[in-house]
């Protein structure tokens, strides 16, 4: 399976863009009303938690961080929640997200790789990664996300 990449400029410092993913403001902003549970250890779990098969406490995704330098760059392993596949705990691939300052606005590419073979999410994931980063660059630039019906 590719590998997903995804590149956007948003028009913001990166330390404004990174709050974007690890505020709770940011987080339940982009992520669909979730929160982010981790410590941001090196090797530390985490998880994206809210409203979804499971009521308001659904594990969405999960797994562990892999790299975490606040302003530049995170990287983790990610499983589908519980809910969504029996065998979830197969099913790992990496999301690195890397910010780079351009000018005065900041290069964000966002990259999910190591898929194994056959992950029954690839092609959702594939739709998805656009409309988190699309509502990533409208929050982070207005404060306001994007209505995409749900």
């Amino acid at each position: 399976m590719e590998d997903l990449k995804y590149t956007i400029y948003v028009n913001a410092e990166p330390e404004e863009a990174w709050k974007a993913f690890v505020t709770p403001e940011g987080v339940r902003a982009l992520f669909f009303g979730s929160v982010l549970n981790s410590t941001f250890e090196i090797g530390a779990p985490y998880e994206y938690v809210g409203p979804g098969n499971d009521g308001e406490n659904t594990v969405h995704v999960y797994g562990t961080v892999l790299e975490f330098e606040p302003g530049r760059r995170m990287s983790y392993t990610e499983h589908p929640g519980p809910s969504y596949r029996e065998n979830h705990a197969e099913l790992e691939t990496r999301v690195t997200l890397t910010l780079e300052k351009v000018g005065n606005a900041t290069k964000l590419t966002l990259v999910n790789d190591r898929w194994p073979d056959g992950h029954p999410s690839y092609e959702s994931t594939k739709e998805s990664w656009p409309m988190i980063l699309s509502n990533a660059k409208s929050w982070i630039e207005t404060g306001k996300t994007m209505d995409f019906g749900w």
